[in-house]
């Protein structure tokens, strides 16, 4: 009798597991329904299919671990096998899909995002290269996956650029985010665009920078004020938008304290143990010299644009937090996270 009880007590649960409630229904802007099934967690399965392009960046890999751990099948495009293995582990069997392609390759993308309802375009560089320019990732690519989406009726687009994107800007890096913004907004007019801040996390080119090289953090006499917010919280605001059947619009995502470079330089100090750089503050024009003679080492070096970046503040603009459901967190909070293993023995 105890044996029939708990067999009727496992299937009266799976029963009530199998059960659908009005919340497990959306309709996207298409009319087309998604409907979420199964368990909760990483064996479920949300009804979504996403194509992350820049997945194997630094954000990307957080971005597909949050979506594919809520039941999301994601696309991710790669360019290179090694880069994307380690997404693999991320969903549950079959919820990562791998495909390969390239930005200059129309068909390519639209094969990646053919059977998608949501795309992320986080595609973006740091610096230039003799294979692609700013112009060429942040303006054309994104204006080119945002073109090829909208002709494959793909429902949302997301486009990832930055807080300090601007026409006017001295950096060629943020007028390209700008104009990229103008290029996704017309061949995708209900997209919804972000605009993070500096991100910190375990793979930064910030507080992980700042442990290598604080030389370079201290142009302009370290008085630059910038806002840096935590990748994760990002990365969760990005996974909150797959919920919402329609959000077009830009929305600022900076983070929540604005602070110097030299407040990031004490911190770094402090959290490491190790005593303060007494390295010199090198004037603008040796800076730009540098970073130009760095340019014919072939490996990634600070680029002029780079240092033009350390002179210029984030802009004071208020945070949209709230209309995805994040808040976010200080980056004391997570320091001795991310820096650690860079105190002595």
């Amino acid at each position: 009798m105890l044996a029939v009880s708990s067999k009727c007590v496992r299937l009266s649960r799976a029963l009530a597991q199998n059960k659908r409630a009005l919340h497990d229904l959306t309709a996207l802007p298409s009319n087309k329904p998604i409907i979420a099934y199964g368990p909760p967690g990483r064996s479920a399965n949300t009804g979504h299919i996403a194509t992350v392009f820049g997945c194997t960046g630094f954000m990307g890999r957080y971005l597909v671990a949050k979506l594919a751990k809520a039941g999301t099948q994601v696309i991710v495009p790669y360019r290179d096998e090694d880069e994307k293995r380690h997404l693999k582990v991320t969903g549950d069997l079959g919820q990562i899909v791998s495909m390969e392609w390239d930005l200059r390759r129309p068909d390519q993308i639209e094969e990646c995002l053919r059977h998608s309802d949501i795309v992320y375009n986080l595609v973006g560089r740091d610096y230039e290269t003799k294979n692609f320019s700013y112009e060429d990732v942040h303006v054309r690519g994104a204006g080119a996956i945002a073109s090829i989406a909208a002709q494959a009726g793909v429902d949302r687009f997301v486009h990832v650029s930055h807080l300090n994107a601007a026409h006017d800007s001295p950096s060629a890096f943020y007028r390209s985010k700008a104009a990229g913004e103008d290029a996704v907004k017309q061949a995708f007019p209900n997209a919804t665009i972000v605009r993070p801040s500096i991100m910190f996390g375990y793979e930064d080119r910030l507080l992980n920078n700042i442990a290598f090289w604080s030389i370079w953090w201290k142009l302009n006499h370290m008085r630059t004020k910038v806002r840096p917010v935590h990748v994760m919280d990002v990365a969760q605001a990005l996974a909150n938008v797959i919920q919402i059947p329609s959000m077009p619009g830009t929305f600022n995502l900076p983070g929540p304290s604005t602070m110097s470079y030299e407040y990031l330089l004490t911190l770094v100090s402090t959290v490491t143990y190790n005593p303060p750089s007494r390295a010199p503050v090198l004037p603008k024009r040796i800076a730009l010299l540098l970073a130009k003679a760095a340019q014919f080492v072939w490996w990634p070096a600070i680029s002029p644009d780079e240092v033009i970046r350390r002179y210029i503040d984030d802009v004071d603009v208020p945070g949209d937090w709230d209309k995805f459901g994040v808040t976010p967190d200080e980056i004391e909070e997570h320091a001795i996270t991310y820096l650690r293993r860079y105190r002595s023995a």
